[in-house]
């Protein structure tokens, strides 16, 4: 029934709001943390990086899983696990146990991430999946656009700690909700025939990886020298293996290769500015939690705005023109924000952080909705997972690299100090640190834009995936 499908899309906006409502939250409130524990800025990241690092290495998990569970299953009880780790977060007594809970809810919130997308491919037609993405996109921007300013008032007149007890009565109630909405789809295969080995392969790889790209030579070498080796062995193994966790034919697929290359790139862009941004904002322009959360709002508004306009447009214009510009104007977005001087009117900072989002809104739709609208429905999971693998990789990368080249230049103009130890007479190594950062992050901006123009026009990709079927 149509009332049926609604509701179940409302399931699923709910997780998504949810999750990004959290993480955006969090990034905000990365400087009080940090002053509260008295940690490094190394430290206070893991945060942050914990929590896209679980994601980025379970969802192919979960995504696969689905098919042998359900992934009505697996996405309500998913809804249940981060709303009871989002609890334990405001309660923690020390970074580190903070660290672990942020873990423990990233667990469920990849569950829903990577089974979201294809409840809605299976929900409603090929047809109209660009409109629903585009709505899914307007979700993800209100959870996004919601949170930095919430999180700013509740930092500024309660405690970070209480930023996670928001999403645990949303949680709970959505979880009873989903029980009864989630159709009762029966798992495609027997659990028996699991790839385990492949699943574990692919976690322990990509982590090593994730996390080379957090530390410095030598380790980051021998880190790299793993992980390729692992991941040498994984494809293999999945070549061999009759139910892969990661079909090979997948990749083969240049429109379906390049869209994830390109998420995960724009996702890198992203976050660089998102991690650095907070504390450009609260050390060198010196606002207060909520008017930080303000001016953040910027990106999140715009692509509310944005979004389903580039859902609607990507139904007839497809992915090639519309994600390839929305790089492009992402990357112009982010050598404006290099570029900023140390006495900013928040309104400058806002109007530069708008265009990062505009052009995010219109790489990010049109994306999505060109992998899920040209896949089988039988790697639908899969094909979700990995969208949201990328994602999050990306996320990860950008923290990770951002953090890492910020420290770095701070560290090395400031004779081995780290952000913990920040003076006002730090601000100009301060700025050169966070215009390094900004400059490389515009940099991989183009060549996402180059890789997603590479996937061809929409025609040809009808036609490969026609001949892939054949």
């Amino acid at each position: 029934p149509q009332q049926k499908k609604w509701q179940l899309f409302l399931v699923v906006s709910v997780g998504v709001f949810m999750s990004t409502l959290d993480s955006s939250m969090v990034n905000i409130a990365l400087p009080t943390i940090m002053d509260d524990y008295h940690s490094t800025l190394a430290t206070t990241a893991w945060v942050v990086m914990i929590y896209l690092l679980t994601i980025t290495v379970s969802l192919l998990f979960w995504g696969h899983l689905a098919d042998y569970l359900g992934r009505g299953r697996i996405y309500s009880t998913g809804m249940l696990v981060f709303g009871i780790g989002s609890f334990f977060c405001g309660i923690a007594n020390g970074i580190h146990w903070l660290i672990f809970f942020r873990f423990c809810q990233a667990l469920g919130a990849a569950m829903m991430m990577s089974t979201g997308p294809a409840l809605i491919k299976l929900t409603f037609p090929a047809a109209r999946l660009g409109r629903h993405m585009g709505l899914i996109g307007m979700a993800v921007s209100l959870g996004l656009m919601t949170g930095p300013s919430l999180g700013g008032i509740i930092i500024e007149y309660l405690s970070w700690r209480a930023i996670f007890f928001v999403t645990v009565p949303l949680s709970l109630i959505f979880f009873l909700f989903a029980v009864f909405v989630m159709p009762p789809c029966e798992p495609q295969k027997k659990p028996e025939q699991f790839d385990w080995f492949g699943g574990l392969a692919w976690a322990a790889s990509l982590s090593l990886a994730i996390l080379a790209v957090t530390i410095k030579p030598p380790a980051q070498f021998i880190l790299l020298a793993i992980a390729a080796f692992g991941f040498y062995l994984f494809v293999r193994h999945e070549k061999k293996t009759p139910n892969p966790i990661l079909p090979i034919s997948l990749i083969r697929r240049r429109f379906f290769s390049m869209a994830i290359v390109s998420a995960l790139l724009s996702f890198t862009v992203l976050f660089s500015v998102l991690i650095l941004m907070p504390f450009y904002l609260d050390r060198i322009l010196t606002l207060s939690p909520s008017r930080i959360g303000l001016v953040m709002m910027a990106i999140p508004i715009a692509v509310l705005v944005v979004s389903p306009v580039a859902g609607w447009l990507s139904d007839s214009l497809g992915a090639q023109y519309l994600s390839t510009l929305g790089l492009l104007v992402s990357s112009a977005g982010v050598l404006l924000l290099a570029l900023l001087p140390q006495t900013a009117a928040p309104l400058t900072v806002a109007a530069r952080l708008a265009l990062l989002g505009c052009g995010q809104a219109m790489f990010l739709s049109p994306n999505s909705a060109s992998v899920m609208a040209h896949i089988h429905d039988e790697f639908a999971g899969i094909s979700a997972g990995l969208l949201a693998t990328a994602r999050n990789m990306g996320m990860l990368m950008g923290v990770g690299l951002a953090g890492l080249i910020f420290s770095s230049v701070f560290s090395s103009y400031t004779g081995g100090l780290d952000m913990k130890d920040f003076l006002p007479s730090h601000r100009p190594f301060f700025m050169t640190a966070l215009r390094t950062s900004f400059l490389t992050a515009a940099a991989i901006g183009v060549v996402a834009a180059v890789v997603s123009w590479t996937r061809g026009p929409k025609k040809k990709i009808e036609n490969e995936e026609l001949r892939m079927e054949n």
